[in-house]
């Protein structure tokens, strides 16, 4: 029978049957061969249910790409921008799904000729360990080292220095997601733009009137412009075309706790959202939250890690409905939100966490969700120790995996966070040196190839997607004629 339908396929339409077949026949070599190659002779479901083993193989070596012109990166087809579809990351037609780290310093190391190359050794680190997305600061707002020494009024010398973040983490192919201003005080945050209001003479009595009084929001206005239409000195590509940036980031743990109903907050998001968009359509925007649930959701409450966090005026759900904010983010801190709970309960919680916020993120919001912090201190006192801290990356990463196997929400997270060596005296208690930390590496190496084999089953999996009726529908026109 299946040879009497190609043969009247053939028959009919001889040259464009041959072309269909043919494109047929290298697409299954092409998938059999990379499953062969990327499992290592391991049996690969195309419906993706088996859990991969450990001895997937690692992906290819990571190779410095050069960037000395903006044509190098606008003409480069694999490094384009990445978009959503759905409750997934896409770049082109093919699914991507994260593994990432923070390095909020990258920028003020970079500023420093003597500590610059400590930039270029976290980005080869990460990148040998198969992640994919760093998120950083793209803001130091007074202060030591500012980027922004006053409203409007930058050090060009530190913002070369973040142009050169950005052109590194091109050359190891690594995607940045640039955060534009903190809650807290560090780096500056919104205290430091009220700061600037009242020595110009407003009469400001709260941090919190950074989201509501026009001159202050004036200033963020401004420095977002500013931000992303920056042409960077070494690849003359504006920010705003730049398919290295990933997403922009509104805030850091955004809070406003003068206003627990949310409206304030609320309003701002809408209205900084339209502004990022007016300016740059063309990259993702994520609010930078910690996830918490608020009086728009009563039922999911409960969710929360303490009554507090429903207080803080952000609100999950109705944060990320916002037009303009084409994905969710959520943190996971337990040893903070817990402090004195133990390991156990710890990660009975960020699995509740977790699942909530997929969940939501599938059925209210209809967009992805990444996990843009996740992490917890090894530090003296702390619940958690090198061996425990490992327990958890994996049960984050085991969670992900769930939601990846199904075609879920849970479209990536990143680990708080990762330094090089020489940097240790910066660390927080959460800080992962890869060289160091060998059973850390190896988990978070063996999740990125994981990630690797999944994007690539998914990839085939959208292309056949794509194609299906229309070579279903071809085949049967080319059999009724």
């Amino acid at each position: 029978m299946v040879a009497m339908i190609m043969e009247a396929m053939l028959f009919k339409e001889k040259s464009r049957g041959k072309v269909w077949l043919i494109h047929f026949l290298v697409r299954c070599f092409a998938v059999a061969a990379t499953i062969l190659l990327l499992t290592d002779g391991s049996h690969a479901h195309a419906d993706g249910v088996e859990m991969l083993g450990n001895d997937v193989d690692a992906p290819p070596p990571v190779q410095r790409t050069d960037v000395n012109s903006s044509e190098a990166i606008l003409r480069d087809d694999q490094w384009r921008m990445v978009k959503t579809r759905g409750s997934q990351f896409v770049i082109g037609d093919r699914p991507f799904y994260v593994n990432g780290f923070n390095a909020y310093w990258l920028m003020i190391l970079a500023a420093d000729p003597s500590t610059r190359g400590r930039v270029t050794e976290v980005f080869q680190q990460a990148a040998a360990a198969g992640l994919t997305v760093c998120r950083t600061w793209g803001f130091n707002d007074g202060g030591w080292r500012a980027l922004q020494k006053s409203p409007a009024v930058y050090d060009e010398d530190v913002f070369k220095a973040l142009d050169f973040v950005v052109s590194e983490a091109r050359k190891y192919r690594m995607r940045l997601i640039l955060s534009l201003i903190n809650n807290w005080d560090g780096y500056g945050g919104k205290a430091q733009y009220v700061k600037w209001a009242r020595d110009a003479g407003l009469n400001l009595t709260s941090d919190d009137d950074f989201f509501s009084d026009q001159t202050v929001k004036g200033y963020f206005k401004n420095h977002v412009k500013n931000m992303l239409t920056r042409v960077n000195t070494y690849t003359n590509v504006t920010y705003k075309d730049d398919p290295t940036i990933f997403a922009w980031e509104l805030m850091n743990e955004l809070r406003c706790t003068s206003d627990p109903t949310g409206n304030k907050l609320q309003a701002w998001i809408q209205e900084m959202a339209f502004h990022v968009k007016s300016i740059d359509p063309d990259h993702l925007l994520e609010v930078g939250a910690e996830g918490f649930y608020g009086p728009s959701s009563p039922a999911r409450l409960q969710a929360n890690p303490n009554t507090y966090a429903g207080q803080v005026g952000t609100d999950f759900i109705r944060n990320h409905r916002v037009l303009g904010v084409d994905f969710a983010s959520v943190h996971i801190y337990p040893d903070t939100w817990m402090s004195g709970a133990s390991v156990e309960a710890q990660l009975k919680f960020a699995q509740s966490w977790m699942q909530a916020h997929i969940a939501d993120a599938e059925g209210a919001l209809g967009v992805p969700v990444m996990f843009t912090e996740f992490g917890v201190s090894t530090k003296a006192r702390s619940a958690f120790n090198a061996t425990s801290r490992d327990r958890f990356i994996q049960a984050v990463y085991g969670l992900l995996l769930d939601s990846t196997r199904r075609g879920g929400a849970g479209a990536g997270a990143l680990l708080w966070q990762v330094f090089p060596e020489g940097t240790e005296y910066m660390d927080d208690g959460y800080g992962v040196v890869l060289p160091k930390a060998k059973a850390t590496a190896g988990i978070m190496s063996a999740h990125s190839k994981r990630l690797v084999v999944f994007n690539s089953r998914c990839a085939w999996s959208c292309r056949w997607g794509c194609r299906k009726e229309e070579e279903q529908s071809e085949t049967r026109r080319m059999l009724m004629t």
